[in-house]
C-alpha cells in the first residue's frame, strides 16, 4: 500500500513538474471567460456574430452603454446636424463638447469624436474575431453555416468601415489576419476593401434569414450599390440597384416596397417592414433598456414626460429653418429647386419669439406633407399627442429655434409598449433605425440614372417616392388636412442638370433627419458652398450656436483622427487629416 502511494505521488510530482515547465501553465483563463474552443462551436459563433451586430447601437463598456448618443449607426449628429438638417438644439451648456463640432471648429481631442472612432473599431474587431473563429470551427459546424456566418461578419465589417470612411476618410485597415501587434498605417484607401466585403456578402448570403434583423443577400447588394455610388461608379451602381429594386426581398421574403403611409416607416409597430432593407434593431420591455434605441433618447421635446408630452428629455436635434423652408412647394406642387425657399416671401411662418399662450396661426402656404411627418411645429398634430404647443416644448428657443424632431418618436397610443420606461427617461424606444430603407435605394438608383443621363428612368424613380408623399397627408383629429398640402410628381426633366438637382433635393426632403445629408454634400463636392450659406442663414435667427462659424473646404469634409490614437501609435504611423494640427 505504501509503495503504491509512493509511486502515485512520484507520478503526480512528475506531471506537475512537466506541466509547470511550460508557459501554458501560467495561462489561466479568467473565471466566466470563453476561449476559442467554446466560441468556435455553432453556438459560440452565433454569439460572436450577435455581439458584432450589437455594435450597430453604439454601445460598449462594462455596463453595455458608453454614452451612445453620438456613436451609433444613425449618425443623427454627424450626418444630419453637420449636414444642416438640424442644429444640436437644447441649450449651450448641455453636451457642450459637441458645440465646436457643429460650428466646424472641432479639436483633435474632442471626446465625442474619439468615442465614434473607438466604437467603430470595436465593431470591426468583433467582425474580425467572428471571421477568424469561423475559420477554425469544429467539425460539427457545416460549411454552409460557416460561409453564412463569415458573410454576415464581412457585411458588418463593410458597414463599420464604410462609416469610418465617411467620417474619418482613411483609417488603419485591419482584417482577421492581423496579429494585433504590428502597427498599421492609414495610408491605404479603404474603398477596395469595403467593396470586397459587400461583394462577398452579396455572393454568399441567403435571400432569407431565420431572424429579421440579420443581413441578407439583398441588403448586401444595396450596400454594394451605395459603395459604388460613393466612388462615382455610376454604371456599376445602376446594375446592382436594378437587381435590388426588381428582385430584392426582406429577410422574411417580402418584396421590397415603400410602405403606403410615410410615417409608418418610422414607427416601431412597423419595424422590419417591406421598406426596411437593413436596420439596427431595437426592442422595449425586455427587462433592460440596453435592448432599446438609446441613440435618440436626447431628441424628445423638452420637459417632463406625461399624458401630453413624450420622452421627458431633452430638446436636442432641433430641425433647422433651412430644412423646414425646403418643404415649400410652388403652384404646381413641386420643390423650389432654385433655392428660393429661404427667401422671406417663401420662408415658413414660425412662432419664434412667441410664448405658447400667445396667438399664432400656422403657415397657410403650399407645403409638402413630409414637413409635418419630419418636423414638429406649433399648431400641427405631433403624432397622436395633440397639437405641438411650441414654446413649452422647447428648452431654449433663442438658441435652438422653434422646431422639434418628429421621426423616431413613440406614439401616445403605444406608451408602455413602443417605449421602455424602466430607466431615467421613457424615451428608450423600440423604434429601429433603418440604415438603408427602400426609399433610399430608389433615390440612389435615381441618382445613378441621372448621372448616366437616363432621364426617364431617373424621373420614374423620383416620382415613385413623391407619389407616396402625395398619399401621406398629416391630418387633424377631425380628419381634415393639418396644413395646405400641395404636392405633385414631375412631368419631365428638361436636361441632365435639372434631373441631378431634383434627385439631390428629393434626398434632402425624403431622408431628412436620418443621418445622410452631410455625407451627400461631401461626396457631391458642394459641402463648402451649401453649408456656409446654411450657417449664415441660421445665424440670423439663433443666439450664438453659429456665431462666427464657417466650413473650411479641404478640411471639414472629415473629422480629425483622434489625437490619443496618434499619440498611442506614434506620429510616424498615423497621419492626421488635412487641416488639423
Amino acid at each position: 500500500m505504501k509503495i503504491t502511494k509512493l509511486i502515485s505521488l512520484t507520478l503526480l510530482v512528475l506531471v506537475i513538474s512537466t506541466v509547470a515547465c511550460k508557459d501554458s501553465f501560467l495561462e489561466v483563463a479568467p473565471t466566466g471567460s470563453l476561449g476559442e474552443a467554446e466560441l468556435s462551436t455553432a453556438a459560440g459563433l452565433e454569439g460572436s456574430l450577435i455581439a458584432t451586430y450589437s455594435m450597430l447601437l453604439g454601445r460598449a463598456g462594462a455596463n453595455g452603454i458608453a454614452n451612445p448618443f453620438y456613436s451609433d449607426a444613425s449618425n443623427w449628429f454627424w450626418g444630419s446636424v453637420l449636414g444642416g438638417d438640424a442644429n444640436k438644439g437644447t441649450n449651450a451648456g448641455d453636451q457642450s463638447q459637441v458645440n465646436e463640432i457643429q460650428a466646424f471648429s472641432v479639436q483633435t481631442n474632442n471626446s465625442s469624436v474619439a468615442q465614434k472612432y473607438t466604437i467603430l473599431y470595436e465593431g470591426i474587431a468583433r467582425a474580425n474575431s467572428t471571421i477568424r473563429l469561423a475559420g477554425m470551427a469544429e467539425e460539427g459546424v457545416s460549411e454552409a453555416v460557416k460561409t453564412r456566418i463569415i458573410a454576415e461578419a464581412r457585411f458588418l465589417r463593410g458597414h463599420y468601415y464604410f462609416d469610418m470612411k465617411k467620417n474619418f476618410n482613411n483609417t488603419p485597415y485591419v482584417d482577421e489576419s492581423w496579429d494585433g501587434i504590428e502597427p498599421v498605417t492609414n495610408d491605404a484607401d479603404l474603398w477596395p476593401m469595403i467593396e470586397a466585403d459587400f461583394q462577398f456578402a452579396f455572393n454568399n448570403l441567403p435571400e432569407t434569414q431565420s431572424e429579421v434583423g440579420r443581413a441578407n443577400k439583398w441588403a448586401a447588394g444595396a450596400y454594394l450599390g451605395k459603395t459604388f455610388l460613393f466612388q462615382e461608379k455610376f454604371s456599376e451602381a445602376k446594375g446592382i440597384f436594378d437587381q435590388v429594386i426588381t428582385s430584392g426581398v426582406t429577410t422574411g421574403g417580402q418584396p421590397y416596397d415603400l410602405v403606403p403611409f410615410y410615417a409608418d416607416a418610422f414607427r416601431s409597430t412597423n419595424d422590419n417592414s417591406e421598406e426596411s432593407v437593413f436596420a439596427a434593431q431595437a426592442a422595449a420591455g425586455t427587462g433592460s433598456v440596453q435592448n432599446a434605441n438609446a441613440n435618440m433618447v436626447l431628441n424628445f421635446p423638452h420637459g417632463t414626460a406625461g399624458p401630453d408630452r413624450p420622452g421627458g428629455c431633452c430638446g436636442f436635434f432641433q430641425p433647422s429653418f433651412d430644412l423646414a423652408n425646403s418643404f415649400r412647394t410652388d403652384a404646381n406642387g413641386l420643390p423650389l429647386l432654385d433655392n428660393s425657399y429661404n427667401d422671406p416671401a417663401n420662408a415658413l411662418v414660425t412662432d419664434l419669439g412667441l410664448q405658447s399662450g400667445d396667438a399664432f396661426t400656422p403657415d397657410d402656404g403650399n407645403l409638402d406633407p413630409r414637413l409635418d411627418h419630419s418636423i414638429g411645429r406649433r399648431g400641427i398634430p405631433f403624432l397622436d399627442w395633440g397639437p405641438h404647443p411650441g414654446f413649452d416644448w422647447i428648452r431654449d428657443q433663442a438658441y435652438g429655434g422653434p422646431y422639434s424632431p418628429k421621426k423616431f418618436m413613440y406614439y401616445q397610443a403605444g406608451e408602455g409598449t413602443e417605449n421602455d420606461a424602466s430607466s431615467w427617461t421613457p424615451g428608450y424606444t423600440a423604434v429601429n433605425y433603418n440604415i438603408i430603407r427602400f426609399a433610399d435605394v430608389l433615390l440612389m438608383a435615381a441618382e445613378a440614372e441621372a448621372e448616366l443621363n437616363n432621364l426617364p428612368a431617373a424621373l420614374a424613380l423620383v416620382n415613385r417616392v413623391r407619389t407616396r408623399a402625395i398619399n401621406s397627408p398629416v391630418q387633424n383629429a377631425g380628419g381634415s388636412d393639418a396644413a395646405n398640402y400641395v404636392i405633385n410628381t414631375y412631368t419631365a426633366f428638361a436636361n441632365q442638370d435639372e434631373a441631378i438637382t431634383a434627385v439631390r433635393f428629393e434626398r434632402k426632403l425624403e431622408l431628412s433627419g436620418e443621418g445622410h445629408r452631410f455625407y451627400d454634400l461631401v461626396r457631391w463636392g458642394i459641402a463648402s458652398d451649401v453649408l456656409n450659406a446654411y450657417l449664415q442663414h441660421e445665424d440670423q435667427f439663433l443666439n450664438s450656436p453659429f456665431a462666427g462659424a464657417s466650413f473650411t473646404a479641404n478640411k471639414n469634409e472629415y473629422l480629425p483622427i483622434p489625437q490619443n490614437e496618434i499619440d498611442l501609435q506614434g506620429k510616424d504611423v498615423l497621419k492626421q487629416n488635412n487641416g488639423f494640427n
